[in-house]
């Protein structure tokens, strides 16, 4: 980042908590007077089905995933929207924001509604002719370390350590060979730039998933129950995303 003339501020910050996310702010308009991009980014998984997922696994993913994109918009936006400059704010949700059901009840319940508030901001922001622009990002698998997220859970969150099923190591041994064939990261950044270019409200990186968004649509568009994405999400996961970022232009 020197190297291109920029700089670094690197500020320790819980999202789920409130002051945690005004400290971040104090810290990055004292460092920089102005904040012209802001990446509501954090996220975790946990839980499965409603009524099996801990107390705990509700809490933190709520707190993470949808706390955390709130108080990132009611903290910056008002300090954005007094400096009258260009702005752009990303909300980072997830094609599990998008489809019906998900392996995980707090996971798609929060993606969901980082979907709601972030339409809700950019029509707000829209109706005030305001310089803010905004997008909500829904990527699919990404090579991430989210199947790793545990490590980040606050100690008072964690769940009693049970024994492990056969059938979850193997599921989890799955999604963690999906996730190492998966999108790199760097072509969803790509993907999140040129949409701050164009003022592009909805970034779906991987058009793939176009076919699984496509299934809810049209069931709520007919008034019919909902159809289970699932067919459609295991032959998206078993196929690599993996995209040599060398041979993009």
């Amino acid at each position: 980042m020197k190297a291109l003339g920029g700089s670094i501020l690197s500020v320790r910050t819980d999202v789920s908590k409130q002051g945690d996310v005004e400290k971040l702010a104090r810290r990055a308009f004292d460092a920089f007077g102005q904040v012209h991009l802001l990446f509501n980014n954090a996220g975790d998984a946990a839980g499965g089905p409603p009524w099996e997922a801990a107390w705990n696994d509700w809490e933190w993913v709520i707190g993470v995933n949808l706390w955390g994109v709130i108080y990132g918009v009611k903290v910056f936006t008002p300090l954005m929207l007094a400096q009258n400059t260009e702005c752009h704010i990303v909300n980072t949700s997830s094609t599990a924001g998008l489809v019906a059901g998900g392996f995980s009840a707090p996971y798609a319940v929060t993606k969901h509604a980082v979907v709601a508030l972030s339409e809700s901001l950019y029509f707000t922001l829209q109706q005030r002719n305001s310089r803010i622009k905004v997008s909500v990002l829904c990527p699919g698998l990404v090579r991430t370390n989210i199947a790793d997220t545990e490590r980040n859970r606050s100690a008072e969150l964690r769940n009693e350590p049970t024994p492990t099923s056969p059938e979850r190591q193997a599921g989890l041994a799955a999604f963690k060979a999906a996730l190492e064939a998966s999108m790199p990261p760097g072509q969803v950044a790509d993907a999140v730039f040129n949409a701050i270019r164009k003022a592009q409200f909805y970034i779906l990186p991987d058009p793939g998933w176009m076919e699984a968004i496509q299934l809810r649509t049209d069931a709520l568009l007919r008034m019919e129950n909902p159809k289970s994405p699932a067919p459609l999400i295991v032959k998206l996961v078993s196929q690599p995303r993996v995209q040599d970022e060398m041979s993009r232009s």
